[in-house]
């Protein structure tokens, strides 16, 4: 995923910012707490398209960025 795209994208849910998890090919919300599928490299924000993080997800996530 294209850095530059990366810090353009926001959750279409909350507006917050995305993470990018290169071994899912997700884009991970941790203000919504959904991740949202990245199929052939394009983004698909779409709410009922995206799946519920878990919590060990969502730890995983913060350990790695701190929240803002």
């Amino acid at each position: 995923m294209d850095t530059k795209l990366l810090e353009l994208l926001v959750c279409p849910v909350t507006k917050g910012p995305l993470d990018f998890d290169r071994e899912t090919q997700e884009l991970l919300s941790r203000s919504a707490r959904l991740a949202y599928p990245v199929r052939k490299g394009i983004p698909i924000l779409l709410e009922n398209e995206a799946r519920a993080l878990s919590d060990e997800e969502i730890e995983k996530l913060a350990a790695l960025r701190p929240p803002i």
